[in-house]
């Protein structure tokens, strides 16, 4: 739309207690589990969002005054290694990342492991935060800042590293500069529309007389074209059905009623940003994420949901996240692995190995879009390890 501000969508990522989320409330002004005012009621988020508008002021960025320059969505992603199945949604609707390494315990397992997933989901444009260096001595912080070189080494060269104290509030417009300063992402809005779902929700406060109710809504991103007010919608794999012990998928259809993007209510929707969609489903349909990890569209566009899939793969050197050095093992015939396809996770039986192509029977089906990337995990240990990345052919 004439006018509009270009959006970008930032994920922050990191070892957990590296000072992600305390970063993002100093950088947006608040706690980032507040996507919405007209939202929030009843929201359980597992990624957490904030919205701000970058201005330059002179030769300085902030989030106040000056000329507005850049729409930024941030997306607050866990560091715990248990989440690491979260992380990787998160990774699948941002188009650049700030990775958090607090200065005065230096790279951790999920440090390396965070980055690692940033690579299996393409995520080309990486920040470094050097957090927490009110901590530390001078010849700390540097030893710290050679051991955050070493490990963009080979895989994020001349990455921006920022020396910052998110708690004392120091460089903080260095981030915002860096920001303002990445490249923005190529959106499509001629293209079929793809809306990738990370969430869904129930808004309804308790005793809300049928007649006033919202309907289901979907939180995410669009990734290439438009959506309106009005528009019939379909989601896909859809809603599960359990008949005679056996789950089914069935996909749902459902009307626009209101969109959001940020926290401004907007008639049509354009790639960018983080997003929400307010729909004509019951809202138990969408309650407690049970549409996250579906892909929704006009009917008819979106492809058949499969339970087998074939992918072209490459796995990495070593394990990380473990805190051990551990080379990958080849993949195995019968092996089970687990996917994460956009915001789904699902688990497969590999049945063909030939050179680097692999063919899966998978337990949860996914919407095959040819050419789109994917993170491969294995078990080990009793945790799901990133072992490489693939694209589904």
């Amino acid at each position: 739309m004439k006018g509009e501000l270009e959006t970008i969508n930032v994920g922050i990522v990191g070892h957990i207690d590296h000072g992600k989320t305390t970063l993002l409330q100093k950088l947006s002004g608040k706690w980032a589990d507040t996507h919405s005012q007209e939202l929030k009621r009843g929201i359980t988020l597992k990624l957490g969002y904030a919205d701000i508008t970058l201005y330059k002021d002179k030769d300085t960025y902030n989030r106040e005054k000056g000329e507005p320059v850049l729409h930024v969505s941030f997306i607050d992603s866990p560091g715990h290694e248990m989440l690491m199945a979260t992380m990787l949604s998160g990774a699948a609707i941002i188009d650049a990342a700030i990775l958090v390494v607090a200065a005065n315990e230096g790279i951790k397992p999920q440090t390396r492991e965070h980055l690692i997933a940033l690579q299996a989901k393409k995520v080309k444009n990486l920040i470094v935060v050097q957090n927490k260096i009110d901590l530390i001595s001078a010849e700390q912080a540097k030893a710290n800042y050679k051991e955050i070189k070493e490990l963009l080494k080979n895989r994020y060269e001349n990455v921006t590293i920022i020396p910052v104290s998110a708690q004392q509030e120091i460089n903080l417009d260095e981030i915002y500069r860096a920001i303002a300063e990445l490249p923005l992402p190529k959106r499509d809005n001629s293209k079929d529309p793809i809306f990738i779902i990370a969430r869904s929700f129930d808004i309804n406060k308790p005793g809300t007389v049928p007649k006033e109710m919202n309907g289901t809504v979907l939180g995410g991103t669009l990734k290439q074209g438009c959506l309106k007010i009005g528009d019939e919608i379909e989601i896909k794999p859809g809603r599960v059905i359990k008949e005679a012990n056996q789950y089914h998928y069935k996909t749902v259809k459902a009307k626009i009623v209101n969109l959001f993007k940020g926290s401004r209510r907007v008639a049509l929707l354009t790639p960018g940003g983080s997003m929400s969609i307010e729909t004509s489903l019951d809202p138990a349909i969408g309650k407690s994420d049970a549409l996250a990890g579906c892909i929704c569209s006009l009917p008819g566009i979106l492809p058949e949901i499969t339970t087998t899939i074939k992918i072209k793969f490459a796995l990495f050197p070593e394990v990380f996240g473990t805190g051990t050095q551990m080379k990958v093992d080849p993949i195995k015939a019968s092996e089970m692995l687990m996917l994460s396809v956009n915001t789904s996770m699902t688990v497969g039986i590999v049945k063909k190995i030939k050179n680097d192509e692999i063919e899966l029977s998978l337990k949860i089906p996914i919407v095959p879009q040819k050419g789109e990337n994917l993170g491969i995990a294995r078990n080990i240990n009793n945790h799901w390890r990133l072992i490489g990345y693939g694209e589904i052919i």
